[in-house]
């Protein structure tokens, strides 16, 4: 069970996290041995590197285990710092194995030899929320030295199932490394996705676009449907995420899966930050401001792009069980995150994704003011091309915005100058979830109907401030998310960088273009 309520009142986030702790003990709530947040390292194709694991401590169960009779699932990619030549991948088994491996080679026929991989172990007990006992193995292998622009393929496995047998040669996936020179590419991105049919759907459109990476702007799979970040949240089942990794499997296996932690991902139980849980799921790049207390707050560059995932709990007014956890020290990694970028010579656009919005006319959340309060002023001084949020479950764009007013107006199929204008703000959260509402009328392609204003509000320190908006210039409810197509120019010229808004049904609600001079 939790905190009893008549002690929650009275103790911090990390108080509460000592109580559970010392109430159910490391040994009992990690069963198997603790949560190991190290990485393996494998380098597969380079002479002389070295692939660790780490070995779990206490009863792990395999006594009774054959192997043979457990396949592994869930698998999902993410890029390490540099995506040209690093990989993890990540995956599940139901039950306790022993020594979990990769296998990665350029042909299916010839894979490398076994790399050990490591078991974190996350066991939640009985009373933390819906369910019983319940214990998840999660298993992640990094790998690095790999060649810019190379498909691998790859397979998971362990004592009893060797994926390089003939008879399992079908469980291989691939990845491709990002390339060592500038290329067009494509991306997609949503937010608020949980397990669902629209989110099957929205997986499979997705696959589709056959996009470089995937962007989850937050609220991943909704474990903790309360969402305040809270041990007296109701309704926690930590078995959510068995379904939500079987389900984005089809994507994640090939398509590297990066994302930014929500509201509905800051679960109290695990850790003081809320985030033990996700540390056990994710392996992320290891260059943020503050791993202990921020460890979704990441960036990578891929091609002439930029992305930098933020975490938006640290500063919001509305949601404040993290707010001020990382104690500045987010927003100063950011600016000089985006001077780095802007002056890099090879880099062009900067995107930003994270949950919640800094601008969106929601009837349910609407904007977040600690986002415009500490992060707005710094992705206009550094002219951000793209922000993507999730959080309201819906589709909504802005026009081109600086000093919170527009500066050019931004129709349905235009182009925006961030250089010169400001930046544009999408939130795309109707990944899966249940849709929320708006006030104005929608207006999406083929069916415009632009307003003069919108009445809607902020959430500031105290409660929120209305508002009225003239900056909402697409709105469109239904399940939906974003592609978005990098066009590399030479130097002088103009590069390009279009962005859709595709719908579960396919048709496109929206496009336009974000136009930058080369470097």
């Amino acid at each position: 069970m939790g905190v009893p309520e008549r002690l929650a009142e009275r103790m911090s986030m990390a108080e509460q996290h000592e109580y559970l702790r010392a109430r159910f003990s490391r040994r009992t709530m990690i069963r198997g041995g603790a949560v190991t947040l190290g990485a393996v390292t494998g380098g597969a194709f380079v002479p002389g590197a070295t692939a660790q694991a780490a070995v779990p401590s206490g009863r792990t169960g395999t006594e009774s285990v054959d192997g043979a009779h457990v396949a592994p699932f869930g698998r999902h990619l993410a890029y390490g710092t540099d995506p040209r030549t690093e990989m993890t991948v990540s995956w599940q088994v139901p039950v306790a194995v022993k020594k979990p491996f990769i296998r990665i080679g350029a042909h299916p026929t010839n894979l490398s030899r076994k790399i050990d991989a490591e078991v974190r172990t996350l066991f939640t007990p009985a009373g933390v929320g819906a369910s019983g006992n319940h214990t998840q193995y999660y298993v992640h292998a990094e790998l690095t030295h790999l060649r810019p622009g190379r498909t691998y393929y790859y397979g998971v496995g362990h004592q009893g199932f060797d994926p390089a047998e003939p008879h399992l040669l079908g469980t291989l996936g691939t990845f491709t490394t990002a390339p060592a020179h500038r290329t067009p590419f494509t991306f997609t991105a949503f937010g608020d996705e949980g397990v669902s049919y629209h989110a099957l759907a929205n997986n499979s459109l997705l696959l589709g676009q056959n996009p470089a990476f995937h962007l989850h702007a937050g609220d991943i799979a909704y474990g903790d449907p309360a969402g305040q970040g809270r041990t007296d949240d109701t309704g926690f089942d930590s078995r959510v995420w068995d379904q939500f990794l079987a389900q984005t499997e089809s994507v994640a296996k090939s398509v590297p899966w990066m994302p930014a932690y929500g509201n509905h991902d800051m679960e109290a139980w695990y850790s003081p930050n809320g985030y033990g849980g996700e540390e056990a799921r994710w392996t992320l790049p290891d260059n943020g401001p503050d791993k202990k207390n921020l460890p979704g707050v990441y960036s990578f560059a891929y091609g002439n792009t930029a992305v930098i995932s933020l975490d938006a709990n640290d500063i919001s007014f509305e949601i404040p069980a993290n707010l001020g956890i990382s104690g500045g020290t987010q927003t100063k990694w950011l600016e000089a995150r985006l001077k780095k970028y802007r002056a890099a010579p090879d880099i062009d656009f900067i995107v930003v994704f994270f949950h919640h919005c800094a601008y969106c006319t929601s009837t349910s959340h609407a904007s977040e003011g600690g986002v415009r309060q500490e992060w707005v002023p710094l992705f206009e001084k550094y002219t951000v091309d793209l922000v993507i949020n999730g959080h309201n479950h819906q589709y909504e764009r802005t026009d081109v915005i600086k000093g919170d007013k527009v500066t050019r107006k931004l129709p349905i199929g235009g182009t925006a100058y961030p250089e010169t204008d400001g930046v544009v703000y999408v939130t795309a959260g109707a990944a899966g979830r249940s849709l929320y509402a708006f006030s104005a009328p929608l207006s999406y392609e083929g069916n415009e109907h632009d307003v003069d204003s919108v009445s809607s509000f902020v959430n500031v320190k105290g409660g929120k401030q209305n508002e009225t908006v003239t900056w909402s210039r697409v709105r469109y409810l239904d399940y939906s998310f974003l592609r978005v197509d990098v066009t590399p120019a030479p130097k002088g010229h103009l590069a390009m960088m279009t962005v859709r808004g595709i719908a579960e049904t396919g048709d496109q609600v929206d496009h336009f273009t974000v136009a930058r001079r080369a470097k």
